[in-house]
C-alpha cells in the first residue's frame, strides 16, 4: 500500500476539522466525491441554456446583434455592482482595497465604452430602422443595474435632477428626493410633462426596490466609504484619480457613446426620430444638460462647467 503525500494528508487533516466544526461527517462527504462527475465547460457557465436567451421579435438579422450586445452590457453591469456590493458590506474599508475595486470597475466600463462599436458600426442602418418599431416601448432607459450603480457610487442627492438639487441635502428624505431623479427628465413628454410608457413600466417595476437600495447605500456608497478614510488617505492622489475616472466613464463616456450612436442613426432633417420607448435623447444623453456628477468636490468649478463639451466637440463635429 502506497503512502499517501504528506500534502494530501495535511489537506484531509484540516478537511475534517472543518466539517467536524459544522457536526458533518468528512467521510460521508469524501464518498459522494466518488460518484460526483467532473463537470465540463459547458455545464460550468451554463452554455447551452445561455445560447437560448436570445429571442428576437423580427426575422430581421442585426437585431440578434442588438439583443446579444445588451445582454452582455447587462452582465458586465452584474460585475460592476458585484465590487460595488464589496464595497459597501465591509465595515471598514482600506484605501487599498478602494483602489482595486475602482480599477476593476473603471476597466468594466472603459471595456464598454469601447466596445459600442458593435451598436454604433455593427448594425445596418436600414435594418436597425426597421426592427427597432418592433421594440416599443422597451428601451436600453429601462436598465435597473445601471441606476443602481449610480446610487452605489455616489450620494443620492447627486441624482436628483440638477434644477431642484437646491432643495435637499444630503440628509433629506430618499423618497421625496426620489421624486426628482433626473432620468425622468430623459423618459417625459417634454410638451405635456407627460410620463412615456417606457417610464410608467420601469417605475412600476422598480421604484420600490430602487429607493430601498439608496436608503440601504446611504452611508456605505462609493463617496461615503472615501469619506470614512482618513485625512491622508483621503489625499491619496491615485485614489483621488480613480474616483475621477469612474465619473468620467459613468456620467460622460458611456453616455456619450449612446449620443453619438443615436446621432449616426436617429439625427435628420429637418425632423429627428425619435428613439424607442420616446425617450428624449437629444437632452437626456448629453452629459452638460444633465450635469450628472458623482463627486463634485473632486472637480474645479470650471470643469463642472465645461462637464462633457470636449467629447462632445471631439467626436459628434455637428453638436452646437
Amino acid at each position: 500500500m502506497s503512502t499517501l503525500d504528506p500534502k494530501i494528508t495535511d489537506l484531509v487533516q484540516k478537511l475534517e476539522q472543518k466539517y467536524k466544526s459544522m457536526g458533518q461527517d468528512l467521510a460521508s462527504y469524501l464518498e459522494g466525491r466518488l460518484y460526483e462527475d467532473y463537470v465540463p465547460y459547458w455545464d460550468y457557465v451554463h452554455l447551452d441554456t445561455l445560447l437560448t436567451l436570445q429571442k428576437p421579435k423580427t426575422p430581421i438579422p442585426d437585431e440578434l446583434i442588438f439583443i446579444m450586445y445588451h445582454q452582455v452590457t447587462e452582465l458586465y453591469f452584474k460585475m460592476i455592482l458585484h465590487e460595488l456590493e464589496q464595497l459597501a458590506i465591509d465595515e471598514v474599508v482600506t484605501a487599498a482595497e478602494m483602489k482595486e475595486k475602482l480599477k476593476r470597475i473603471n476597466r468594466y466600463f472603459i471595456i464598454l465604452t469601447d466596445s459600442f462599436t458593435v451598436m454604433s458600426e455593427g448594425m445596418e442602418h436600414k435594418q436597425f430602422l426597421e426592427f427597432r418599431m418592433a421594440l416599443l416601448p422597451a428601451s436600453g432607459f429601462q436598465s435597473a443595474q445601471y441606476r443602481m450603480i449610480e446610487i452605489a457610487s455616489t450620494d443620492f442627492l447627486n441624482l436628483v435632477g440638477k434644477d431642484f438639487r437646491d432643495q435637499f441635502n444630503s440628509d433629506s428624505d430618499i423618497e421625496e428626493m426620489y421624486k426628482y431623479i433626473y432620468w425622468q427628465a430623459g423618459a417625459t413628454v417634454l410638451s405635456t410633462g407627460e410620463k412615456t410608457l417606457t417610464l410608467q413600466q420601469f417605475e412600476k417595476k422598480y421604484n420600490a426596490e430602487l429607493m430601498q437600495m439608496a436608503a440601504d447605500y446611504r452611508h456605505t456608497n462609493m463617496w461615503s466609504k472615501y469619506k470614512q478614510l482618513s485625512s491622508e488617505d483621503q489625499a491619496d492622489e491615485e485614489l483621488i484619480n480613480l474616483l475621477r475616472n469612474l465619473d468620467l466613464n459613468v456620467n460622460v463616456n458611456w453616455p456619450l457613446a449612446h449620443y453619438k450612436t443615436a446621432v449616426a442613426y436617429l439625427q435628420r432633417n429637418p425632423k429627428d426620430i425619435e428613439a424607442t420607448g420616446g425617450t428624449n435623447w437629444q437632452k437626456y444623453l448629453p452629459p452638460r444638460f444633465q450635469k450628472r456628477i458623482f463627486y463634485p468636490e473632486l472637480w474645479s468649478d470650471l470643469e463642472i462647467e465645461e462637464w462633457g463639451k470636449t467629447w462632445v466637440k471631439q467626436h459628434v463635429s455637428d453638436v452646437k
